[in-house]
Formats: C-alpha cells, structure tokens, sequence
C-alpha cells in the first residue's frame, strides 16, 4: 500500500484538523503530493502548526461550501485521489450553530460530489462521514453497514444528510461512470496527539492537567468506540487502496474501529490516562442538566473492512492512551520542539506493530 500512494496527487479537504493533519503527515512519508484545502486552522495551538506541515503541502484555504472554488481545485491540481474529511465535528457547537453545522456537513459533502461529477479524470474518493451517521438506539451490539442512517441531534443529521447525498450521487451519477470509484467511512471518538478541540474528554484533561488544574467530566459512563487516530487513518488508506483495485467495491461503506466487544467508559479513560500523566484531577458533574443530549452507548461493527480490506485495529486500549498521552508529555514537557519528528515516529511505530501482527493492509 505504500508504494501505491508513492508520488500520487493527493486532496485532502479538511487538512488542517485533528485527523486531516494526521493523513497529511501521513501521505507525505509515503511520498504523496498533497493539495491540502481547508476554511482555516480550527484550533489553537493545533496539530497542524506544531508539526511543521505547511512546507509539506500545497495548503489551499476557502469554504466547501463554495462550489465554484472546489470545481476550481480538482480542474487545476488533477487529484487521482481524494480523501474528504473537512466537517464541522463538534456535538455541542452543532447545538448552538446548527445552520453553520447542517450546511458545512451536508453541502460541503454535496459540493465535493457535485465536482468530482463534472471531473474528467480517473480519481479514487474516499468520503469520510461519521458512527454518529447510524439511527443510535443504544444497542449492544456493534452498528453494521447495512444500519439505518439517521440522528437524534443536529450534527447526527448533518452527517446523516451528507450520507444520504453520497448515496444519492452514486445512484443518480457514479455508478456506471468509469472514471471514478466511491467509497465511504464511518468512524468515531478518536483520541490522539495532536488534539485541541473544545469539550473533547482528551483535549480538555490535557490541558488541565498541563495546568495543574481540575477537568469536569460531563458523563464519565458513557461507552465509546475509543480508538487511536492512526487507526481510522489506516482504514481509509486501505479503502483509498482497495477502491483502486477493485471495482466490486465502488459505492460500498465500511466501518472502521475497534472490536466491538471492547468497551470501555469514558471513566476507564481518564484512569488510564492517569497512569502516563502525574497528578491529575477530575470531578464528575453528571448530576448536572446536560444543556444538549449524549448518546450512552455507540459500537460499530468492522467485520466488513476486515472481509474485504484485510483490515482490523493494530493497538490495544493501553496502547491507544499511553500513545495518546506519550504525544501531549512530549509536547508539554519539551516546550513544543521536534513534534514534526515525534509524529512521524509514531506513525512508524504504528506501522512497526501492524506489521508484527501480519496485518495484511500494510503490505506494500
């Protein structure tokens, strides 16, 4: 696979963000060339900043929701692939901006779609849209593919309608187009280094704790499918891949997390958490009326990745938090120097144990 991505045009929306920063470092240690669009760098400080990527892509800043400008960007860069993850991924900023969330989601998505119609070209798209996507009624087992889409709250919604719009596209335009193959991921609650977003169980314990100070926890029972950032990144690297190789899976959705027998609450983080960091502090304020609503419990179901990807998680719940927290003590402890080299050795890292546990989407 990583021969595959070896001097590729690579687009990348989103690029910026948490994830998006991630893959871009990512592509460029595979040798991709890669065209980075984003509105703006949506954290301070932020992932993309302290790792030193604006040299190593071609870094483009306007709105999806301008269709002109990405139409633009496709017909002046000729991506052969493009991963879009750009989005408004906040719960509780959905709540109190629901316009702004429905419309950069759903249209955003909507615009790449209508662009990648009117492109000429071979391009492979990988259309990254959220677990929150699945009508959650609390089950206890993991949400397959073949799941309702649907939400209860607005940026559910927003992520359900940019599902409904791929789907639609597909039908309606790409399925018997030669020159493009579709794919879509779903995937959740990623912690790593490298995350500055508010009201985020990882980010807001960082800083606290770098401050000596006491993080509030919202809902320290809630279940997650916790799972580090490389690992969902690996996902859809192996579905860009894939769609590449194979036409039989144009149009499919995969998800991507970890067993959906590991469960774990959002307390079981924070005390793992607490065994890499020293002196920390929380409070649990669940008593509290909670000014919008959190889902208890949310799983996926990744057997189909692991059928016809040859995909499943490489780390362990340990060490997805012990890398997590390694990230924010080398960044705290270090006054922010060599995070550049720090991230590129734990992609090798991740790769290394991939690797020892013959996980076949690392073969190059």
């Amino acid at each position: 696979m990583k021969d595959f991505y070896k001097n590729k045009t690579v687009l990348v929306t989103g690029h910026t963000g948490f994830k998006g920063s991630w893959l871009t470092k990512w592509l460029n240690l595979m040798g991709a060339k890669v065209i980075g669009v984003s509105l703006d760098i949506p954290t301070s400080p932020s992932n993309f900043e302290v790792s030193d990527l604006a040299g190593d892509v071609n870094d483009i800043r306007f709105d999806l929701r301008d269709l002109q400008a990405v139409k633009k960007t496709l017909n002046d860069y000729q991506p052969e692939i493009v991963f879009h993850l750009a989005a408004q991924a906040l719960v509780k900023f959905s709540y109190e901006n629901p316009v702004e969330t429905m419309t950069t989601n759903a249209i955003g998505t909507l615009n790449v779609l209508e662009a990648l119609r009117e492109y000429s070209g071979n391009i492979t798209a990988v259309m990254i849209t959220s677990d929150k996507a699945y009508d959650n009624v609390e089950w206890e087992r993991g949400y397959r593919e073949t799941d309702s889409i649907g939400g209860k709250d607005i940026y559910s919604a927003s992520k359900g309608m940019a599902e409904l719009a791929i789907k639609g596209y597909f039908e309606s335009y790409f399925r018997d187009k030669d020159n493009i193959r579709i794919g879509i991921s779903r995937a959740g609650n990623v912690i790593g280094g490298g995350d500055w977003a508010n009201d985020r169980i990882v980010p807001d314990c960082m800083r606290s704790w770098s401050e000596g100070r006491e993080v509030e926890i919202r809902n320290p029972a809630a279940t997650r499918p916790w799972q580090h950032v490389l690992e969902p990144l690996s996902g859809y690297l192996a579905l860009g891949y894939a769609l590449s190789q194979e036409t039989a899976l144009h149009g499919e959705a995969f998800n991507f997390g970890p067993p959906s027998t590991q469960d774990h609450s959002v307390s079981d983080l924070i005390n793992e958490m607490a065994i890499h960091w020293d002196n920390i502090s929380w409070k649990d304020i669940s008593a509290k009326k909670q000014e919008f609503h959190e889902a208890g419990l949310l799983k996926l179901n990744c057997d189909k990745a692991l059928a016809f990807l040859q995909w499943k998680p490489t780390l362990n719940f340990k060490q997805t938090v012990e890398m997590t927290v390694s990230w924010y003590k080398n960044y705290y402890q270090n006054n922010n120097t060599s995070m550049k080299e720090f991230g590129s050795s734990q992609i090798d890292l991740y790769c290394k144990l991939a690797r020892e546990q013959d996980i076949r989407w690392t073969n190059d």
